[in-house]
């Protein structure tokens, strides 16, 4: 049962439950009975319609660049943190193309999977590798660990700036 279903369930003037009680039983704040959402502006109503019009004619446009469209094109003075929470409210999402990481080429030769049938009974009967990519504030770091398949622990590890040979 949602918050505002057991906010409906609240009795003013019950005969025999005071409020204080029947907060406790519906597990909800006393304040919440109080609380009455504010509606958008009327402002933010206009904003939202012109954000509509747009996001219909260009759905790549990201939030700060509709920011930069209504304030520069309509005039409007606006910041990036309400057209970032009226996208939110009016459930937009930016369509745009996802990072293709793994391209293959189909001319290559596809090595087939020789552990298939394996059977992992014993420590360092067989190591695997991993390259973990780490965000940083500008770019990435790379973190390559050796690890033993049987015991799972790692045997080898070092992190680089760059992904090259060594």
């Amino acid at each position: 049962m949602s918050t505002t279903e057991r906010r409906q369930k609240v009795v003013k003037s019950h005969p025999r439950l005071s409020l204080v009680q029947q907060y406790i039983i519906l597990n909800i704040h006393r304040s919440g009975l109080y609380y009455k959402p504010k509606s958008e502006s009327p402002l933010n109503l206009r904003i939202m319609k012109d954000i509509d019009v747009q996001f219909l004619e260009h759905p790549y446009y990201g939030v700060e660049r509709m920011t930069d469209f209504l304030n520069l094109d309509l005039g409007y003075h606006v910041n990036v943190k309400r057209i970032r929470r009226l996208y939110k409210v009016m459930g937009l999402q930016t369509i745009y193309r996802k990072p293709k990481t793994t391209i293959r080429d189909p001319k290559s030769y596809k090595f087939p999977y020789l552990l298939k049938d394996l059977v992992i009974e014993r420590p360092n009967q067989l190591w695997q590798t991993d390259i973990t990519y780490i965000p940083m504030f500008r770019g990435f770091m790379y973190m390559n660990a050796i690890i033993d398949v049987y015991s799972r622990k790692i045997l080898n590890w070092s992190i680089s700036n760059s992904m090259d040979k060594e």
